[in-house]
């Protein structure tokens, strides 16, 4: 089993910065495909971003686009969400999700097996 540990999430003002991180770990498999999604209450979840296990791929939705970095650590298993320039409207939980390193960036939710259990990002404005 593939757990997933989120950490970083919190309370900024509008144009501040966060840095989410979410370290994978298990037995499962050695390399992961990972990505953060987002979802407000009664509301679907949404698509962030995505990076293949590499480094090499990367997906952003267009709403965060030159706002959010999303990177690996040097030992591929944990990712990270810089945020900056961040709006209200950026306000909901946070959940990172893994899959098999396959070289991917999906950005369909139905892709990833494995999910932590989200962190809170509020921004005031």
């Amino acid at each position: 089993q593939v757990q997933l540990v989120e950490s970083g999430g919190g309370l900024v003002q509008a144009g501040g910065s966060l840095r989410l991180s979410c370290a994978a770990s298990g037995r499962t498999f050695s390399s992961y495909d990972m990505a953060w999604f987002r979802q407000a209450p009664g509301k679907e979840r949404d698509f962030v971003a995505a990076i293949s296990w590499t480094a090499r791929s990367t997906s952003y939705a267009d709403s965060v686009k030159g706002r959010f970095t999303i990177s690996l650590n040097n030992a591929r298993n944990t990712v990270h969400l810089q945020m900056n320039s961040l709006k209200p409207e950026d306000t909901t939980i946070y959940y990172c999700a893994a899959d098999l390193g396959l070289e991917r960036v999906p950005i369909t939710e139905n892709k990833y097996n494995y999910w932590g259990q989200g962190t809170q990002v509020t921004v005031s404005s």
